[in-house]
């Protein structure tokens, strides 16, 4: 287990830290391969990434890039909620990936065929999570076993109600399914960042910088069985 942790200051300053990372990787490297998340979490690091292509042009035309996880029978409606249009809107449209590189979980790839489709480039260089409130990371809900592949998964009522200020405060709005990477994929990529801005999520990095092990009550203790994971918090306690 090697897992360090950085204090910022707020979110910018984590997206910033973060994107220099992906930044430097991608020059270093034109064809790595990225596991990606949606939500807040994740927000800054994507926005610094496309501030640095705007002023620096960074190539990303060989980048290869995996998402995490994918609601399932989304309603027509709430098709803008989809986590391919959140990558869209906040990332992939404004820098020059190429979106055939651009992956998504599906039913037609689970078990492990999702890890076959990602070492069919190479293995991961970096992948960046957020944790949820209870310490589900991706859609890997607590009960999750440690050697998970990717799956269907029913969400959570603390999940959707989570996600439900994405649904006009409805939790009804809110899929009660998504198909989610499981645990032992993501603990294939060389480098995992994990990202964890507010109070909600002190519990969930409390708990992780207690376990000496996994404990599947909180998923995110998966990252106790990796030797390079990058912690970055903001004050948890506002």
């Amino acid at each position: 287990m090697n897992i360090k942790y950085f204090q910022c200051i707020n979110s910018d300053e984590i997206g910033l830290k973060v994107s220099k990372l992906f930044v430097e990787q991608v020059k270093r490297n034109p064809n790595s391969v990225f596991i990606l998340a949606t939500g807040s979490s994740p927000l800054s690091t994507y926005k610094a990434i496309c501030n640095d292509y705007e002023l620096n042009k960074t190539n990303w035309s060989k980048a290869i890039t995996f998402n995490l996880d994918e609601y399932l029978a989304l309603k027509t409606n709430y098709n803008d909620q989809s986590y391919r249009y959140f990558m869209n809107t906040n990332l992939f449209d404004h820098i020059n990936v190429d979106k055939n590189n651009t992956h998504f979980p599906s039913q037609d790839l689970l078990g492990d065929k999702y890890q076959q489709l990602i070492y069919s480039h190479h293995q991961v260089d970096i992948a960046i999570l957020g944790v949820g409130n209870n310490g589900h990371i991706a859609f890997n809900e607590p009960g999750t076993p440690l050697n998970s592949m990717t799956h269907v998964v029913d969400l959570t009522e603390s999940s959707r109600q989570a996600n439900a200020r994405f649904f006009d405060n409805d939790i009804n709005n809110v899929p009660t399914q998504a198909i989610t990477m499981g645990l032992k994929e993501i603990l294939s990529a060389r480098k995992i960042i994990l990202i964890a801005t507010g109070k909600s999520k002190k519990a969930a990095i409390d708990k992780l910088q207690s376990a000496a092990s996994f404990d599947s009550k909180w998923p995110i203790t998966a990252l106790t069985q990796h030797n390079n994971v990058l912690v970055y918090i903001d004050g948890l306690d506002k």
